[in-house]
Formats: structure tokens, sequence, C-alpha cells
């Protein structure tokens, strides 16, 4: 009883602590595909011991994302307009889960040799994830009061961190068991694929049974989901930016904001173990490690951090975590001692939990009543189009300087810079006002 006391300030009328927990747990069940998914196994598996080592597995491994970041960088707005109009959050979501689930069950089928079905495979689950992760984002408005967002989204993204570390956890103990019994990776790592989609599924239940779905259609919104067809997909894009533009020119600033920072963090996810082993010497151990570092420290960064964002206001807030991102780059460039990347490891991990958290918080105090699917289909194009650009500059800027990861990694920070020029033109009651007015994009 005192629980749901302490949480009448922070949730809307009508949600219930059970459903709260219940969308922070889909952060859970996600988080454990991009960590040993993307950032942790199967990047160096694929690269390693599908494609043989080969020197353009690297190229097609980044192709291959890149191709489902730009699917969902054009198609998500228009599936977040429909969703909103036909009140259909939720069924895309389970959607969105199982298509996410079943291709990195796939992956376990990506023996040596099979290249196409491999790159198949991960582009369609990386589709899906990206677009299961914007419409559990689009729950975060019906949730939480406006005064709480920050707090309720870094709960979530802090819980996702946890999920992260269990599904590698796990992950560790069927390599360390497979290595010990004189397994082959490709004999122990398709278990690891079967594993990860397996946490996702069982994590991500109570989401799918115990979200509601609030606010129907409101004025303005069209309820046949014309915008689906594709295409109109590039129209309805043309026709949301030139809206943000006009009418909410502050959700414009902030997406031209996160596109610059998140492709420095989309750099940081991609290639961390890279840059761990080629820079500082780490060995497979050590590269775990870091992750966990890492999960640890945006865990506990997004936890804590979303109240500070509350209190503080959530510009002022991101504008700390990407002043901290820069200093985090300074130091892992600057880095000749191992410690002291340790604690640039470290630093990265607390403003990854807090920027990617103040920043769904932004977005949702600026998405109107009724339509927030359709504002985080604008983020997620505009984290996507992130994902594309960062990690293949700094691939860019590694082969023209002739392997020179401290170099790209310095001029990832200019990310972080572009961020902050950015966010100094959002103004944060502007935004918050223009957003009483219905979208008519998504009519």
């Amino acid at each position: 009883m005192n629980q749901q006391k302490s949480l009448q300030g922070v949730l809307q009328p009508g949600v219930s602590r059970r459903e709260l927990v219940s969308w922070a747990l889909y952060d859970f069940a996600n988080s454990g595909y991009t960590t040993v998914v993307l950032t942790t196994v199967f990047n160096a598996y694929f690269v390693s011991v599908v494609a043989g080592g080969k020197h353009w597995a690297t190229l097609a491994l980044t192709a291959a994302l890149s191709w489902s970041y730009l699917m969902v960088m054009f198609s998500m707005p228009v599936l977040g307009a429909w969703a909103d109009a036909r009140m259909a959050r939720k069924r895309l979501l389970a959607l969105s889960t199982a298509g996410c689930v079943a291709a990195t069950w796939a992956l376990a089928l990506a023996a040596p040799g099979k290249v196409v079905w491999a790159l198949f495979a991960l582009a369609i689950s990386n589709y899906f994830y990206c677009v299961g992760e914007s419409l559990i984002a689009a729950f975060l408005p019906v949730l939480a009061r406006p005064q709480a967002l920050g707090r309720v989204s870094g709960w979530g993204w802090s819980v996702g961190y946890l999920g992260g570390m269990l599904t590698l956890g796990l992950s560790l103990v069927v390599v360390s068991r497979g290595q010990a019994a004189g397994l082959d990776s490709a004999q122990y790592v398709p278990w690891v694929m079967l594993l990860t989609g397996t946490v996702f599924a069982v994590a991500a239940v109570p989401s799918l049974l115990w979200l509601r779905e609030r606010h129907g259609p409101v004025s303005g919104v069209a309820s046949a989901g014309q915008p689906g067809r594709p295409w109109q997909m590039l129209s309805v894009l043309a026709r949301a930016w030139r809206e943000t533009g006009r009418h909410y020119p502050d959700m414009r600033w902030l997406l031209i904001c996160g596109a610059c920072y998140h492709a420095g963090i989309a750099v940081v996810i991609t290639l961390a173990a890279v840059y761990a082993t080629e820079v500082m010497g780490f060995d497979m151990a050590q590269t775990m490690m870091l992750i966990f570092i890492v999960n640890i420290g945006a865990a506990a960064g997004a936890f804590a951090f979303g109240h500070v964002q509350d209190a503080m206001g959530h510009k002022r807030a991101l504008f700390v975590t990407l002043f901290g991102w820069i200093i985090m780059v300074l130091a892992a460039w600057a880095a000749i001692e191992v410690w002291v990347f340790w604690v640039a490891a470290v630093l990265a991990g607390l403003c990854m939990g807090t920027s990617q958290s103040a920043g769904r918080a932004m977005v949702g105090a600026f998405a109107p009543a009724g339509q927030p699917a359709a504002f985080y289909g604008l983020w997620a194009f505009a984290i996507q189009l992130a994902a594309v650009v960062g990690p293949l500059s700094y691939g860019l800027m590694v082969w023209l300087t002739h392997g020179q990861h401290r170099l790209a990694l310095l001029c990832t920070g200019l990310f972080f810079v572009a961020g902050m020029i950015a966010l100094q033109r959002v103004d944060f009651a502007q935004g918050q006002a223009a957003a009483r007015r219905p979208a008519s994009w998504v009519a």
C-alpha cells in the first residue's frame, strides 16, 4: 500500500505498479539481444568463423546492420502513426518481439560458410528489435506523469542493463563450458543464440500480458491506417519532418541533437570491444569484463540520474551527460595505462544510461496526447540514422588513417559536441506547449 501511494505522483491515473514493472521488464528482455548479439558475441563470430576471417567480413556485417537501420528509419514513423491511429501499439509490439526472437534463434543456424543466411537473420532480428524499442518507448508518456518522465525512463533503462548483464553472464557460462569440453565456437555459439532469444521471449511476456492500450485516436488522427502503405512511407516521413519545423520546432532540434549524440553512442556500443582489443591489447576475458563494467555503470547512471533529471530539468540534465561523453572520449583517447581506460569505461557506462534515458523522456514530454508512437517513430528515425553514420564514419576514419583507432575515437567526440550545440536551440517549455496540438501528418 505504501509503495502504491509513493507512486501516485509518478504514474498516470489508472496505471498500476504491476504495469510499470511489466513495461520496465521489456527493456530487461531486449537488452540481452544488443549486449550478446550486436556487441559481444555474434559480430566477432561472424567475422572470424562464418565468413572465415575474409577481408570483406567486417564490411558485410556493417552493411547488413546499416540496411536494417535504414529500413527502420523509413518505416518506423509510418508504423508509429498507424499504431497510434489504430490503438495497435501493443499488437505491433508483440509482432516485433516475435520477429526478433525468431530471427535470433535463426542465427543459431549460421554455420561456417553460411554468410547470406547469417547476414539476413542478423538484419531481420535487428530490424524487429529496433521497432520494438521504439514501440515500448511510446508507452512511457501514457504511464508516467510529465514531471516524472525522467525517473520512469531511468528505471526502464537501468532494468534493461541488468537484463543485458544477465544474458551475457548466462552466455559466458555456455561459452566456458563449451571451451572446457573442447568444443569450438561453431558448436557453442549457436546455443548462445538460442539462449539469448529464449531470455528475450520469456522476459517480454509480462509486458505483452499486462501493458494496456490508452488514449484512443484524437482529433486530426486518421482511423483507417492509410499511412502504412509502403509507397507512402517517404511522403509521410517528409510531411512529418516539415510539420515538426512549422509546429514543433523544439522537437525538430531535439531530433537533430539525438541523431548527433546517438551517432557517438553507436560507435561505443558497436566498436568498444574492437577498440579495447586493437588499441589496449585486451584479451577476450578482459573484453567481456569491460562490457560488464559498462553495463553496470549504465544501469546505475540511468536509475540514479533519472531522479536528478526530473529535479534539474531534462535539457540541463542531457547537457551535463553530453559533456560527460566528451570527457570520456578524451580520457579513452589519451589512455596509455590500462587503469585510465577502465575509468573511461565506467564513465561511458554512466553517460550511456543517462543520455539515453534523458532523450527518451524529452520525446515523451514533447509528444501530443494520443500520438506518442508517431513521435517516437521520428525519434527512432534519428537514432537509426545515427547508428548508420556513427560506426561507418569511425570505420572510414580508421581505413583512411591506416588503422589509427585513437584518432577515429577522438573524431567521434565531435558528435557529442554537435549534440550540445543542437540542444541549445531546444526550448523545453515551448516544446511542451506545442504538444497540446495534435500532429496532422498522421491524418
